[in-house]
């Protein structure tokens, strides 16, 4: 490594990021697959499972997602029938998103998804693994940080 900032493709802090990312989502695949999901919309799915009825831009928010990409996905994911779209009773202009009995059907066959992961991944350590999973966090909220100052220039 020459130096961070170069312009060589090592020396960019963004490729290995993307790299790791476009594995991880592959070594997901055989996973989701058996589910019928997208990678995203396992991500979806995950928000729904725990919150149960999220705004959009909740959703959004928390799946870093713009509303374009995230119109479709919904759209696909209620095709499915695991949820379903309304406009809140309070504010019209708010679309709030819950999951069905289907989308909960689905949780039980997605419960083995982040052990079967982990397993694959067992050559690397728990510690390294919340070393790093701390790490991109940490970038993340200062990245959002950034990019919100930025976007307010």
């Amino acid at each position: 490594m020459e130096k961070l900032g170069s312009l060589r493709l090592e020396d960019q802090i963004c490729f290995p990021l993307y790299a790791c990312s476009r594995e991880i989502i592959k070594a997901y695949r055989p996973h989701l697959d058996r589910l019928g999901l997208t990678y995203t919309q396992y991500i979806t799915m995950a928000v729904l499972w725990e919150a149960k009825q999220v705004s959009v831009k909740e959703l959004g928010k928390k799946l870093h997602l713009d509303s374009g990409t995230l119109t479709p996905l919904l759209k696909k994911l209620e095709r499915k029938g695991y949820l379903k779209r309304e406009r809140s009773r309070q504010d019209e202009r708010v679309v709030i998103v819950c999951i069905t009995e289907d989308g909960q059907k689905l949780k039980q066959q997605a419960e083995g998804v982040p052990q079967a992961m982990l397993a694959q991944m067992s050559a690397f350590s728990q510690s390294d693994a919340k070393e790093l999973y701390r790490l991109l966090y940490q970038l993340m909220d200062f990245l959002e940080k950034l990019n919100g100052d930025e976007s307010q220039k």
